[in-house]
């Protein structure tokens, strides 16, 4: 059966859900340079940082690299033309830094820019949307090698960066995000050692946020100068933390996961400040600060970008502070779990969405990833069954809806992701795509889950 044939027999959608969400809703898919272009080595692209961590032994799954990826670089028409027939309205996307501006100041690369350019015009062509985002973690190398975001110098040159791509770009696109989950930048890369870098020092992790947030204050007037049009962002990573307990020490450090997981990027962009507790509770010094840096930090946005997963269920340990005091209960009696042992929680994302508008009050919510990895077999035919990724869907749409029946101004869903890509440290072992990717061929067979997608996009124009 083609993927033509398969669309018209995709199950329908519960009809309540039409009227739920404005017309103007961004329905798209996500993804992310590095784990999805390939050609690393094309074009006048330069190493990155994840070139250098996933080529070092022992740092990825089975030392996968995103060296060629899902080849977007050589096969975007068609991966546009997929999205076309599914009838996704925008997409997001990444650009790679070390491709755009090689030695990350300096000279420009034209190769590279020409990419995202094709990229841009080819979406639009096809009624899609483009949402750039301006850093996906991909630094590049050569600026690492200077101190990297250790270094105050590369909090200017992000700045000039953006600034480059916008006046490129900005014609034409006009959705702007300027970092991807810098929780995950600084603490992973920099604290756990997770990621690239994979630096094992807390304290550098604390230096490390504070300056992926001064760089994104930097950023959002020069995008804002550079495209007239500009709806400017950030994307953070949440995970609501709930109570397992009623015990005085449980809500002490459920308040504190909250401060050092979900508040450690979001008071300071919103309310000026760093979360009173953050540091003392991390066992480190506050970062350097110099005049005027949280103003510049606090830019007015017009959007909040979210990415949900799971929520994390905890109790407090009697006695101890801190990050010392949290443990995890896990796995929560009846749940369902992911292939990266993440909760399925869809009312989280309701809770979530609903707390932050309370909160913060950014003009407008926009859930910029959102997905799960579950197991695919594909058979060789042209179908790949996953009722599993089908039915998390569905959940976290209903989760949407609740949160704007409560008021959230939401405007936007990024399903992640488009296809199956790159998992960073996990290397190709956890699929999160409605686009199933077999590697050795890098053929796409659309799964049962991006089926159902496209048939709720489709119900929304009925």
């Amino acid at each position: 059966m083609t993927t033509a044939n398969r669309l018209d027999n995709a199950l329908s959608v519960d009809a309540h859900l039409k009227s739920v969400f404005p017309r103007d809703f961004l329905w798209g898919t996500a993804s992310s340079a590095y784990q999805v272009e390939g050609a690393t080595r094309e074009d006048g692209r330069s190493p990155s940082i994840w070139d250098k961590f996933a080529a070092t032994p022992g740092k990825t799954y089975q030392g996968e690299t995103g060296e060629v990826a899902t080849d977007h670089y050589h096969k975007m028409e068609e991966d546009v033309a997929l999205m076309a027939q599914l009838g996704i309205g925008a997409y997001r996307f990444s650009v790679a830094w070390p491709r755009v501006i090689p030695e990350g100041t300096g000279q420009i690369n034209p190769r590279g820019l020409d990419f995202y350019d094709r990229l841009v015009d080819t979406l639009l062509a096809a009624g899609i949307q483009p949402a750039v985002t301006l850093y996906h973690w991909d630094l590049p190398l050569a600026l690492h090698e200077r101190g990297g975001w250790l270094n105050r110098d590369t909090v200017h040159a992000f700045a000039d960066y953006a600034e480059v791509v916008a006046r490129h770009l900005g014609d034409r696109a006009h959705t702007w995000i300027t970092f991807n989950e810098p929780w995950c930048v600084a603490y992973l890369g920099y604290g756990s050692g997770e990621h690239a870098p994979g630096l094992h020092d807390k304290q550098a992790a604390v230096t490390v946020a504070h300056n992926l947030l001064l760089a994104h204050g930097l950023a959002v007037p020069r995008l804002r100068a550079a495209d007239a049009a500009a709806r400017v962002g950030i994307t953070l990573d949440f995970s609501p933390a709930y109570a397992a307990d009623a015990r005085p020490e449980t809500a002490r450090a459920v308040a504190w996961l909250d401060a050092f997981k979900n508040r450690w990027f979001a008071d300071p962009i919103f309310r000026g400040h760093y979360p009173d507790e953050l540091f003392a509770g991390m066992s480190v010094q506050p970062p350097d600060f110099h005049a005027g840096d949280m103003e510049v930090i606090a830019a007015p946005l017009d959007f909040l970008g979210v990415n949900y997963y799971s929520r994390s269920l905890i109790r407090g340990r009697s006695g101890v502070d801190g990050q010392a005091a949290v443990e995890f209960v896990s796995p929560v009696p009846g749940a369902l779990y992911t292939e990266m042992g993440w909760e399925v929680f869809p009312q989280g994302l309701t809770d979530l969405l609903v707390h932050l508008h309370r909160e913060y009050a950014p003009p407008a919510l926009v859930v910029t990833e959102n997905g799960a990895a579950f197991v695919d077999d594909w058979n060789g035919d042209g179908a790949v069954p996953d009722a599993q990724r089908q039915a998390y869907l569905a959940q976290h749409l209903e989760a949407m809806a609740r949160a704007i029946q409560q008021g959230v101004p939401l405007a936007g869903y990024f399903l992640w992701s488009l296809t199956d890509n790159f998992e960073w440290a996990l290397g190709y072992s956890k699929r999160f795509g409605i686009v199933y990717v077999d590697y050795p061929t890098q053929r796409r067979i659309v799964k049962d889950s991006g089926l159902w997608y496209a048939g709720f996009l489709r119900s929304l124009k009925e």
